[in-house]
């Protein structure tokens, strides 16, 4: 049985599996998807030589980038992201070749994609740093939007929450939590910004969907602002992984 999985650490939430376990069932496909729950990364070449019939992985926090290295091939997008959430299993006898994709930058940009008014919506704030927050901000330049990191400590190219000052939470009408903060059972967090300076232009963005109506995206809409959660970004990166296990 041709066999998909999912490697990341936790695994305590998985949507993949939840995902492609319907998709095999619904639509008759003779395969199975199974949760790789790995505390080092290292145990990957392990994974691939035990489970011969594995055909594709999809990657999720904290190997976007750890897993690069042990990788054949990247995708020319996944190489300017540098992040990967997809990787392709090419057994050639005796001989493996991995190849690396990133779909988060797709189900990212074609889930916030509606929701862009081109009149006030120019400018992003990306809440986090890390393999997700590429892909978004790789999506958000695809829809010509100019965007700006914002993290707890200060860096070249990225500024900290301290900085969020009414005048940059005016300029920047877009806001994407790309961090974990608010994700179940964690639910009474969220990033630290102003809510108080976001109105009825802002549009917010949470990658996390569990639980559906996160803090951070509460409290944009208490103060007017379109919102919008991870769910159907990860529907629409799951059907691209899928394209290019079987392309």
């Amino acid at each position: 049985m041709k066999t998909f999985g999912l490697i990341g650490y936790p695994l305590k939430h998985s949507f993949s599996y939840r995902f492609f376990g319907e998709k095999f069932t619904k639509e008759r496909i003779d395969a199975q998807y199974l949760n790789f729950e790995i505390a080092d990364i290292d145990r990957l070449p392990d994974i691939i030589k035990e489970y011969t019939k594995l055909a594709g992985l999809n990657v999720t926090i904290p190997y976007k980038e750890q897993v690069i290295p042990f990788l054949d091939e990247l995708d020319p997008t996944a190489k300017a992201i540098g992040a990967i959430n997809v990787i392709k299993i090419d057994r050639r006898g005796d001989n493996i070749h991995l190849k690396g994709f990133n779909s988060d930058y797709i189900g990212f940009r074609d889930s916030i994609s509606p929701l862009i008014n081109p009149e006030v919506h120019h400018k992003a704030l990306i809440l986090g740093t890390g393999g997700a927050s590429k892909a978004v901000e790789y999506g958000l330049k695809d829809l010509n939007i100019e965007t700006q990191y914002v993290s707890r400590s200060k860096k070249e190219g990225v500024i900290t929450y301290a900085d969020l000052s009414e005048e940059v939470m005016s300029e920047y009408t877009i806001i994407i939590n790309a961090s974990p903060i608010g994700t179940f059972p964690n639910i009474d967090e969220c990033p630290d910004i102003p809510y108080n300076y976001i109105g009825k232009k802002h549009l917010l963005y949470d990658l996390v969907y569990n639980p559906a109506i996160t803090k951070f995206l509460d409290l944009g809409k208490k103060q007017g602002a379109k919102i919008k959660n991870g769910e159907e970004m990860l529907e629409l990166q799951a059907i691209a992984a899928w394209h290019i296990w079987n392309e």
